[in-house]
């Protein structure tokens, strides 16, 4: 006999948990959270152009490492 299948609610839970633990692997190794940028930019500043992913990312990688125009030493 098999056991019956999981709900939607259970479904729904795991798959919350399995993306707030990708997105916090992903922040601990330096991965920007491009969704919740955009998340924010539509909320707080509507009238405001949102970053493609690839300008966003290398925005951030600027941020962190430094760029060619403005480098960081340490």
């Amino acid at each position: 006999m098999r056991p019956p299948p999981p709900d939607a609610s259970v479904i729904a839970r795991l798959h919350a948990a399995w993306k707030k633990a990708a997105q916090t692997a992903n922040l601990a190794i330096g991965v920007p959270d491009y969704e919740n940028y955009v998340r924010h930019r539509r909320a707080v500043h509507p009238d405001e152009p949102v970053m493609s992913y690839e300008a966003f990312f290398r925005e951030r990688q600027d941020a962190r490492y430094g760029s060619a125009a403005n480098p960081r030493c340490c």
